[in-house]
């Protein structure tokens, strides 16, 4: 028996585009015609979000009471001179002069409600006016700032890690303070020495300040440490500080007692007797061996606890070669020592120091956002220019951990796939989520209101809308970060 069969067995094919009747395909070649438009136009569609996301903190508010206002009187308003600054930096220039290239943006020029911006000289200018004062308002800023942002995404920590380290900013002209110390990359150079201390839960900067190109001494040190608790939010009881051999001394030791703060420092210079038949070997894979003890190093108050672990020298000798042996037991070894105030195992000890090590990424994204730029001459100008650029770098901190926030707040008529740009935003470095949330083209028009379009055809663009849709929610509160808060504000709203 024949049985028949539909000879028409093809699949039906299923567009990929963002749905039927959309434009036909474009047809680029060299023949095309070419004009110009009289439309406003930005390449820097996200920073509606920004400007919504500092509207969402009043941010504004928080300049007014906490800022310390240079005497040079500007037209634009003092606020809107630094976050001009701000913006610069958010979208990823990092000298004065790149305002040249933004001078006519849409986006920029209507936070601004110009029709073109101020000279480059202008905000250079104001710059030149600022100084130490300064830059110590903008400590109080984001101290503030971070307690709202934390609110906001519901973060809790009642312990945090916090990981210090300096860097070097080599300088290749007269600028004050610059001095000649250790610079592996420019040997011979001049340079500067600031240190940074980072939360290491949420990978953003707390404080720190430009140095002179010296090595940073035990009492610098130490007032940096007694600094540390008026930028903490209200949540944190617990605080934990790393840093390597350049912090140890009895001055650091000496003023994480006295704040409370236990700490994990790299030993230099001190050499503690450890007891021979104490070291252990917890792991048979692993030839690290751990042991602790109490020593007081000469000129120390009280003494502390040092932990050591210790790594067998690789003696690597050609077959049928003559090996000399060691003549002590310390030389077979590599020691690493540290001194610190927690009571754990010794190699749980030093496992949680190696987490700092995290610390060289976040100080290279900072230099690479804008920390090595030197705009001045003049050290106090530096000075506070170092506190705008890492002000910057928080608000990138916090501007993807909101959007991160945003796309997990979905609803089910919004379960759509192309939210899930935004989803791991946090683990991203700021390049990336330039990409993601800010280079994004966009179109300012006037109907009756001014009004920012996006393009359909860009697979961010329903990202960005859910976000901005997010920020819009959030800002009809009166205080957002107040509400359902899990743990009362340090700075209240009498007091902020």
């Amino acid at each position: 028996m024949v049985k028949t069969r539909n000879n028409n067995i093809t699949k039906k094919v299923v567009g990929k585009g963002f749905g039927e009747g959309g434009k036909r395909a474009r047809k680029i070649n060299a023949s095309t015609e070419f004009e110009t438009c009289t439309e406003q136009i930005s390449a820097f569609g996200g920073l509606l979000g920004l400007i919504k996301f500092l509207d969402l903190v009043k941010l504004e508010e928080i300049f007014e009471r906490h800022y310390i206002k240079p005497h040079r009187k500007v037209k634009l308003g003092h606020y809107r001179m630094v976050v001009g600054i701000l913006m610069l930096l958010f979208i990823g220039f990092n000298r004065l002069w790149h305002f040249t290239y933004i001078r006519l943006d849409a986006m920029i020029c209507g936070f601004f409600q110009l029709t073109r911006l101020p000279v480059a000289s202008t905000f250079w200018r104001y710059v030149n006016s600022m100084g130490i004062n300064q830059a110590d308002s903008f400590l109080k800023i984001m101290a503030v700032l971070r307690e709202r942002v934390w609110q906001l995404c519901g973060l809790s920590y009642e312990e945090i890690h916090l990981s210090t380290d300096t860097t070097v900013e080599t300088i290749y002209g007269n600028q004050q303070g610059g001095r000649k110390g250790h610079n592996t990359k420019n040997r011979g150079k001049k340079g500067y020495r600031p240190v940074l201390c980072f939360v290491d839960e949420t990978r953003e900067y707390l404080l720190g300040k430009l140095r002179k190109g010296e090595t940073i001494g035990g009492e610098e040190v130490a007032k940096l440490i007694k600094k540390i608790k008026p930028q903490l939010p209200g949540c944190v009881k617990k605080v934990l500080f790393r840093g390597d051999g350049e912090f140890f001394s009895w001055e650091s030791v000496n003023a994480c007692m006295e704040e409370g703060f236990d700490f994990i420092i790299a030993n230099k210079g001190a050499r503690p007797p450890f007891d021979p038949q104490a070291w252990y070997q917890p792991k048979k894979r692993k030839q690290y061996q751990y042991n602790s003890c109490i020593y007081k190093p000469i000129g120390w108050e009280v003494p502390c606890r040092f932990v050591a672990m210790r790594v067998p020298k690789d003696l690597k000798t050609p077959p049928g070669a003559a090996v000399q042996c060691e003549l002590f037991e310390d030389d077979r070894y590599t020691y690493r020592i540290f001194c610190t105030s927690r009571k754990a195992e010794p190699h749980k000890v030093i496992a949680e120091y190696d987490k700092r090590a995290d610390v060289e990424n976040l100080v290279g994204e900072s230099k690479r956002e804008g920390l090595e730029a030197i705009p001045s001459a003049k050290f106090k100008n530096n000075y506070a220019y170092f506190q705008i650029v890492m002000l910057a770098f928080n608000l990138w901190r916090y501007f993807k951990m909101i959007a991160e926030i945003s796309n997990k707040d979905k609803t089910k008529d919004s379960l759509d796939s192309s939210h899930d740009s935004l989803r791991g935003l946090t683990d991203n470095l700021i390049r990336i989520a330039r990409l993601k949330l800010l280079l994004i083209g966009a179109k300012v028009v006037y109907h009756s209101t001014d009004k920012v379009k996006y393009s359909v055809m860009d697979s961010r663009t329903p990202g960005l809308i859910h976000f901005l849709n997010y920020l819009d929610k959030a800002r009809s509160k009166v205080r957002p970060w107040v509400e359902g808060s899990l743990w009362p504000c340090r700075f209240s709203i009498n007091n902020v």
